[in-house]
């Protein structure tokens, strides 16, 4: 997928600057796609300048105006056909299970830190998500009933959720392998 594709996604749910574009990559688009400002601003002006999306002007008090981003229909056709295309399964690169592995080679308990800090941030990454799942689809302000949109975005969610537990479950595993390895102090 290309940032492109994410870009119109987000637009598509709702227009906005190209700071509002990096603030919603920060918050959820990003845990699935990331960006840097940098980068998500390049993407704007070349797809501005590929049809893809329209700009309008919005005057701002007291500050610059700023650049609100839409999506044209070269950019909803774009879109789907990127959605029409198949695409093929992620393969996973994961410095860390090397690392684990290669731990056998050296001394396993050395990894036991690094395992943790990684612990630590996937089990706040999925206390970030179930507070935005509550927020946002189950809790008293939800909407009652969810339009395609937001069930669709709930799905992803969900998708998150699982993938943090399983993390976490498997982390919590190998730590209990790397202590069980542990030499004994005399």
């Amino acid at each position: 997928m290309a940032l492109d594709h994410a870009i119109l996604v987000s637009l598509l749910e709702k227009p906005g600057s190209g700071y509002e574009l990096a603030r919603r990559f920060e918050r959820s688009i990003g845990y699935f796609w990331t960006a840097t400002h940098q980068q998500i601003y390049r993407v704007l002006k070349r797809m501005e300048t590929d049809g893809w999306v329209d700009v309008r002007e919005v005057p701002q008090q007291g500050r610059p105006d700023k650049k609100e981003y839409s999506v044209a229909a070269l950019g909803r056709t774009a879109l789907s056909s990127w959605l029409h295309e198949p695409i093929e399964p992620e393969s996973v690169r994961h410095d860390l299970a090397v690392k684990i592995r290669g731990a056998a080679f050296d001394d396993p308990a050395a990894l036991i830190h690094e395992v943790e800090r990684h612990h630590q941030a996937h089990t706040d990454r999925l206390a970030h998500y179930l507070a935005g799942e509550r927020r946002d689809f189950t809790g008293p302000g939800a909407p009652a009933a969810l339009d395609a949109g937001q069930q669709l975005q709930h799905a992803v969610l969900r998708g998150g959720i699982a993938y943090e537990r399983m993390t976490i479950t498997w982390l919590e595993d190998v730590l209990d392998t790397l202590h069980a390895l542990k030499p004994e102090r005399p």
